[in-house]
């Protein structure tokens, strides 16, 4: 195996990669050049005006925050993270910011799509909660009753041996799955925790700088590389990527690096072996963009926060399949299940992120903001994912996404 090969493949372990391949997407399809999309940007003004809208219905300042797994703590206006976090007794900042990590990480591996008919019953107000906010309450009182810990007077941690041996059972009870509230999935996001484990052990030099082997150990491998203090956001999703990428079910590999999220379209030239080869790493920037607040907490600057890209998802990607600015050449394609690695799901999510950059600089040139003063984190939390479900919803009665993927749990 060549060093440059190896270099090649973890070319496509960074945002860059992805606005990159998704932006060579989007221009063949405007060129007409997509098996499964076309492409109507005359559309895009009504996309733009329908984000705005939700935006300030929820944030009528436009003080908006990132789009984050923190968001999804917040239940009946109490943020609920915050407020055990608040009341806890820590040594330090970055004592904080490692189960912030170890909280952040879990919750995200655990947030692909739930499914429309799982739904989890809150404790406190008896409030049936489906979807990412029901995954991320969820993923929460799991944390707080310290069902990742391996010490019992210290339940907000997330500990290596104890993740690598959670039992499927657990994860069943503490997401209250029956066959009358199934949670697609299930089985894949308990074999990545484990797995999530069992690397994280196996890297102390990683993951157990400070503390014993735990996902959170990337807060302190993260901040030994800050530069007088600032981190910039993409070297965030390249340790996230780099470090944690071999816990991802066997996808693609290249030169022995595993890839992740990243598919094959054929339309994608290169010259050079990433011919071919969309990366899109959703799971791992959301986590990316969770862990930015984190790291400002312990004292952080987090810089180039634009340099991620938006997130290839169903909630974004339905947006402009809704709103017509992406068309199916074949009508029937609405009807069918795809897998994740057709190229049909593959055009469909690097056209999102893709269109994403162009939404967010028409809604900035609509609302006068710069990207410093509404980032591309800001807008997606506004912004397109609400957007997204709200037309969903619109359109279908369960708010189901305009095209059906087979999730393994993984991906959405």
């Amino acid at each position: 195996m060549s060093d440059s090969l190896e270099r090649e493949a973890r070319s496509l372990l960074s945002a860059a990669a992805v606005r990159a391949r998704a932006g060579e997407m989007l221009e063949i399809g405007l060129a007409g050049g997509l098996s499964h999309f076309t492409i109507d940007l005359d559309r895009m003004d009504g996309v733009a005006d329908a984000v705005i809208a939700v935006t300030r219905k929820a944030y009528p300042t436009l003080d908006v925050p990132f789009h984050a797994r923190w968001r999804h703590f917040v239940l009946g206006g109490v943020y609920r993270w915050a407020r055990l976090a608040d009341a806890a007794l820590w040594p330090d900042r970055a004592a904080r910011a490692r189960a912030e990590f170890d909280l952040a990480i879990v919750s995200v591996l655990l947030d692909a799509g739930a499914g429309a008919a799982w739904r989890y019953r809150d404790a406190v107000t008896g409030e049936a909660i489906g979807r990412s906010e029901g995954l991320a309450i969820a993923s929460l009182d799991m944390f707080a009753s310290g069902l990742f810990s391996g010490d019992a007077r210290a339940p907000f941690r997330a500990d290596a041996d104890v993740l690598a041996l959670l039992p499927l059972a657990s994860l069943t009870s503490a997401f209250q799955v029956s066959d009358a509230n199934p949670l697609l999935g299930l089985e894949g996001r308990a074999d990545l925790l484990r797995r999530l484990g069992e690397h994280v052990a196996n890297y102390p030099e990683i993951f157990a700088r400070i503390d014993t082997p735990r996902p959170g150990g990337l807060f302190d491998h993260i901040a030994a590389r800050a530069v007088s203090g600032t981190i910039a956001a993409p070297a965030i999703l390249t340790a996230v990527l780099n470090e944690l990428g071999p816990i991802w079910p066997s996808r693609l590999e290249l030169a022995g690096v595993p890839l992740g999220d990243c598919w094959r379209h054929p339309a994608i030239k290169a010259n050079d072996s990433t011919e071919g080869l969309v990366p899109l790493h959703k799971l791992s920037q959301w986590l990316s963009y969770s862990l930015i607040e984190p790291l400002q907490r312990a004292g952080f600057e987090v810089t180039d926060i634009d340099g991620l890209t938006g997130l290839a998802e169903y909630r974004n990607g339905g947006l402009f399949v809704d709103h017509e600015v992406l068309r199916l050449r074949d009508a029937a394609d609405a009807e069918r299940a795809h897998a994740v690695d057709s190229l049909l799901v593959v055009e469909w999510r690097a056209l999102t992120v893709a269109l994403l950059d162009r939404l967010a600089e028409r809604i900035r040139a609509k609302l006068g903001r710069s990207p410093e003063s509404l980032p591309l984190a800001s807008i997606l939390e506004g912004g397109t994912w609400a957007a997204g479900r709200a037309i969903a919803f619109a359109r279908r009665p369960d708010g189901s996404p305009p095209l059906k993927v087979i999730s393994d749990g993984t991906v959405f």
